[in-house]
C-alpha cells in the first residue's frame, strides 16, 4: 500500500491523518508547522516529536515524492530547478533574489508544458502535457525552501504553462499559500495571457490574488501574430474584461509587454498602448526579451526601452522595467523549457 504524502496537506487533513493513528489534535499542528513553515525534508528533523511517534508515523507516510532532477545557480544569484514528479513529468521553477531587498520571490509553473504557444517562449515548445494538481504546484516552494533553508515570501504564476487555463487547482494552490505558508494575497500574482472567461470567474471570487495580463503587442494584428490566443480573446475583449475585473474588485492590474526590437518597441508602438491603456487602472511592466533557441528575435536597445518608457509615464501610468534574473542560466522570462545545462 502506497505512503500517505503529508506535504500539501491542510491541518483539517493532518488532523484526520492523526486521529487515525490515534495521536492529538497537537501532533497534526507540530507537522503542519514543520512542513509548511520549517519546510523539513525528513522526519527525524521534527524534533519535538518523540522518536517512537515519529517511527509510527513514517511507516504510514512520506513527506513528499518529488525530486530535485537539476538544479542551475545563477550568477546573479538566481537559482533554478528541474522538479520530478512521480510520473516522470517535470517542470522548472525558480528561486529570485533582488539587491537590497529581503524578500525571496517564486516563480513556479501551473502546467506540465503549455497549450497558448506564445512566439517569444521556449515553454510553447513543449507543448501542452498536462495540470499540476495543487499539491504539485505547492511543492515547487517547499522544493525551494528545504534545499535552501529560506523562507519565500512572494510568489509569481509565471512559470510554465497558463495559470487560468488551470484555475480551480491554481486557487487551492493561492489558498494554501496565503493560509498554510502565511504569505499575504497581495504577494501572490496571477500571470495570464488572456483568458476572458476565468478574468471574469476571477472578479467573482472573495479573495484576488494579483492579476497581471501578457499583453505584449498594443493592437489586434500585431498581438495575434506573436500570440495565437489572440484569435480566440482578442484585445478590445480583453481590455473590456480587464476594465471589469478592477470595477468589480477594486484592484489593480499590472499589463507586461515583452519589448522586442524591431517588432514591438517603436514609438508608434507605445503611443497606441498608452492610447489602449487609457481608463484602466493598471501598472506597466516593461520585459526586455531574453533570447532562447526556439525563434530569432532579438533584444531591443537601450535607447529605444527608455523612449519606450517615457511615451507610458507621459501617459500617467506607473511603468517600471523588470529586472533580468538569471538568463545565463535560461530563467529568465520566457527561457524556461526543461532543458538540463551545467
Amino acid at each position: 500500500m502506497p505512503k500517505l504524502i503529508l506535504s500539501g496537506m491542510s491541518l483539517d487533513e493532518l488532523t484526520e491523518f492523526t486521529d487515525s493513528i490515534e495521536e492529538s489534535k497537537y501532533r497534526a499542528k507540530q507537522l503542519h508547522n514543520w512542513i509548511y513553515l520549517k519546510s523539513v525534508s525528513g522526519f527525524d528533523e521534527m524534533t519535538d516529536i518523540s522518536k517512537k511517534t515519529r517511527a509510527k508515523i513514517e511507516e504510514l507516510a512520506v513527506i513528499t515524492d518529488v525530486k530535485i532532477k537539476h538544479k542551475q545557480v545563477s550568477t546573479d544569484g538566481t537559482i533554478k530547478y528541474l522538479i520530478e514528479y512521480a510520473d516522470g513529468n517535470c517542470v522548472e521553477t525558480v528561486l529570485m533574489r533582488f539587491d537590497n531587498r529581503a524578500n525571496l520571490t517564486a516563480c513556479v509553473s501551473s502546467q506540465v508544458g503549455c497549450a497558448c504557444n506564445c512566439k517569444f517562449c521556449a515553454t510553447a515548445k513543449l507543448g501542452f502535457i498536462r495540470n499540476l494538481t495543487p499539491r504539485e504546484i505547492i511543492e515547487q516552494v517547499l522544493t525551494i525552501q528545504r534545499d535552501t533553508g529560506l523562507k519565500v515570501t512572494n510568489i509569481v504564476f509565471m512559470g510554465q504553462g497558463e495559470p487560468l487555463l488551470n484555475l480551480d487547482n491554481v486557487l487551492k494552490a493561492i489558498d494554501i499559500f496565503n493560509r498554510d505558508f502565511v504569505i499575504g494575497i497581495r504577494r501572490l500574482t496571477v500571470s495570464t495571457c488572456g483568458i476572458i472567461p476565468q478574468i471574469n470567474k476571477l472578479a467573482q471570487i472573495d479573495f484576488q490574488p494579483t492579476l497581471a495580463v501578457s499583453l505584449h503587442a498594443p493592437n489586434h494584428t500585431l498581438r495575434e501574430s506573436l500570440m495565437p490566443i489572440e484569435k480566440k480573446y482578442n484585445i478590445d475583449e480583453l481590455m473590456s474584461s480587464l476594465k471589469a475585473y478592477v470595477e468589480n474588485t477594486g484592484r489593480r492590474v499590472t499589463i507586461e509587454y515583452t519589448l522586442i526590437k524591431g517588432f514591438n518597441d517603436t514609438i508608434q508602438c507605445a503611443k497606441e498602448l498608452a492610447k489602449l491603456l487609457i481608463g484602466l487602472k493598471a501598472n506597466i511592466n516593461l520585459i526586455i526579451y531574453n533570447p532562447n533557441d526556439t525563434d530569432t528575435f532579438e533584444k531591443p536597445d537601450k535607447e529605444s526601452i527608455q523612449k519606450f518608457k517615457y511615451i507610458l509615464e507621459q501617459s500617467g501610468k506607473k511603468v517600471t522595467i523588470r529586472l533580468e534574473r538569471g538568463s545565463d542560466i535560461d530563467a529568465a522570462c520566457g527561457q524556461l523549457s526543461n532543458k538540463m545545462r551545467s
